[in-house]
């Protein structure tokens, strides 16, 4: 009897620390179900956060493009206004140089016609002596 009594003492207190070390596993078991679950919610975060940094990139990247075709656009533009004023300088240079000769022309002109009135002028005296000697003879 004694040593069956010694026996199921030490399988009770055995049962005993089992039970115990089986709460202690189970607790444990609790803590990484518990980490784990955390870990999933911090990796469904990051993948989010990871996907709403790589939609603001694709649209600077759109806004990129749509600016730089802006650029060119203005580029283009801007080279367009500057032929275009050239052209204008060069017409109005055209214009001042056809300017200076139409002034000379015209000073020709002048010239020409002070030229036929000196001489109708002359031709007027010519006549008018001509028909006081008629009129005289």
């Amino acid at each position: 009897g004694k040593g069956f009594a010694v026996v199921a003492s030490e399988v009770k207190n055995l049962a005993g620390q089992t039970a115990k070390a089986t709460e202690e596993i189970a607790a444990q078991i609790g803590h990484i179900q518990s980490a784990t679950s955390d870990t999933a919610e911090g990796i469904t975060g990051i993948t989010e956060t990871i996907r709403k940094v790589n939609e603001i990139a694709a649209a600077i990247a759109a806004a990129m493009e749509e600016q730089n075709a802006a650029t060119a656009e203005i580029s283009r533009n801007v080279q367009q206004a500057s032929t275009g004023t050239q052209n204008v300088a060069e017409s109005l240079n055209q214009a001042v140089g056809n300017t200076d000769t139409i002034q000379m022309a015209a000073g020709d002109v002048l010239n020409a016609a002070d030229e036929l009135s000196r001489q109708s002028e002359g031709l007027r005296a010519t006549l008018n002596d001509f028909v006081a000697e008629f009129r005289a003879a």
